[in-house]
């Protein structure tokens, strides 16, 4: 088993920033070099408690699927989306949105994953997985991070915002 902990401080308030990281477009406009496109499930919008995606990417150059369930859920301070089928033995990812004393939020990331193949797997977590899964993760931060931070995050949430009631802050 891999732990993957990391943190970013972002110059928004905590509910932009929980909706940004649920949500199915931008997830995949923020993960575009690998191609990553949503083919079932929920595969547009709002990802909610009890809801699945299914995503298609490219990773080390072979066409991959994984699909994954929200299995908690408690909006704007955190979410879990845990792996029903894909690539790894299991995974869990917690995304954990503390306010930040200035108004932005502090965002944290708990990625927990084992590869299969027994053996054979655990030694590529440690030579590859883990490296390619924390460039993964710090990727999409830094661009939640500057689109929250923007206006470019009204193309994401405005509409479901409407949709829901949710306020956006």
């Amino acid at each position: 088993m891999t732990i993957i902990r990391l943190s970013i401080v972002i110059a928004a308030p905590p509910e932009r920033v929980f909706d940004l990281a649920r949500s199915i477009d931008f997830h995949s406009v923020s993960l575009a070099h690998t191609g990553e496109e949503a083919v079932g499930g929920r595969t547009s919008g709002l990802i909610d408690l009890g809801e699945s995606v299914t995503w298609r990417a490219r990773h080390f150059g072979v066409r991959q699927h994984l699909t994954s369930r929200i299995s908690a859920f408690d909006r704007p301070r955190y979410f879990q989306d845990t792996m029903v089928r894909g690539a790894f033995a299991w995974m869990v990812h917690d995304h954990f949105f503390d306010a930040a004393p200035d108004g932005g939020t502090v965002l944290r990331d708990e990625f927990r994953f084992a590869a299969p193949l027994g053996i054979l797997g655990r030694i590529a977590e440690r030579l590859v997985l883990r490296r390619y899964m924390t460039h993964f993760l710090l990727t999409r931060n830094a661009v939640l991070k500057r689109t929250a931070e923007s206006d470019e995050w009204r193309q994401f949430l405005e509409g479901d915002a409407a949709a829901s009631g949710a306020p956006q802050g």
